[in-house]
């Protein structure tokens, strides 16, 4: 785990838009966007369209609407998280 991803698994404890998440972790957009594509793409994170409603596999635009999606922690990515 890089401590980008770290940094990001720590502050996903809770459903966090792009946006807050952002301002919490200062990075280039495009830096934090490709580490939230690959934390997805291990599973460690889990996509929402609003802050209560998942976003499903089929119907995710993450290259083009990642920066309106809700992002969270998942239960893989806490334990991978709690480990390091």
């Amino acid at each position: 785990m890089t401590d980008l991803e770290f940094e990001v698994l720590d502050e996903l404890y809770f459903v966090t838009s792009f946006k807050a998440l952002k301002n919490e972790i200062e990075v280039e957009e495009a830096v934090l966007k490709n580490c939230l594509k690959e934390l997805l793409e291990k599973q460690w994170v889990r996509c929402f369209k609003t802050v209560d409603t998942e976003e499903d596999e089929e119907g995710l635009d993450f290259e083009n609407k990642y920066a309106e999606y809700y992002y969270l922690a998942s239960k893989k990515g806490l334990m991978a998280h709690n480990r390091s």
